[in-house]
């Protein structure tokens, strides 16, 4: 019961907030890495791994889990090509983001390693649906970024058009805000995680 000084009022404030901090407390860290293929992602996800017990939930393992009719699912490169694949690409980011938050509210960090774009045959930004899906959790949004030439000799060696490799390049980091940015062509993938976690703490 509020007395007449109010101060069962501030009381109640008082904690009210400080139940908002055990809660923030108790969640898994997120880190959203975005690039293209071959920049050095899945690297600095094992390299956190050797760091702590973070779950990995990137695009490679969504692939496996994606039926071979709507591969490469949520992989699906920028330009439009595949309208038909779209509407599963939706659904499949949104239940991403849902599995994400979900470990993340059970007390784990959690990272995913995405190429996220905006550059689909129809309206889909993948980017809003995150921040969307992700509201109120604790995420870093890390950029890891690499230069064209070495992604190209990177590509090369799984047969890669040079035009899907310069679509990628163009539309990943496009018009994209970074809470950090790595470059993987002058840091290693354990110097990387150093600074992520730097970030974190």
């Amino acid at each position: 019961m509020r007395g007449r000084d109010g101060r069962g009022e501030g009381r109640t404030r008082e904690g009210e907030r400080e139940a908002g901090r055990l809660r923030r407390l108790s969640l898994g860290r997120i880190v959203v890495l975005s690039g293209v293929p071959r920049a050095g992602k899945s690297s600095i996800v094992r390299a956190l791994q050797a760091r702590g017990p973070w779950i990995n939930l990137g695009v490679d393992i969504w692939r496996k889990a994606t039926p071979e009719d709507l591969q490469p699912g949520i992989g699906l490169r920028p330009g439009g090509e595949r309208p038909d694949l779209e509407p599963s690409v939706a659904r499949f980011y949104a239940a991403l983001w849902d599995a994400v938050a979900a470990v993340s509210r059970g007390g784990v960090d959690v990272a995913c390693d995405v190429g996220l774009h905006t550059d689909y045959a129809r309206p889909l930004d993948t980017r809003a649906l995150m921040r969307q899906r992700l509201a109120g959790l604790p995420v870093l949004l890390v950029g890891v970024r690499c230069p064209l030439e070495t992604i190209l000799e990177r590509r090369s060696e799984d047969g890669a058009p040079r035009e899907a490799v310069l679509r990628w390049q163009a539309a990943v980091h496009n018009n994209m805000a970074y809470d950090l940015e790595v470059d993987t062509s002058t840091l290693a993938p354990e110097a990387c995680a150093e600074l992520i976690l730097a970030r974190l703490s």
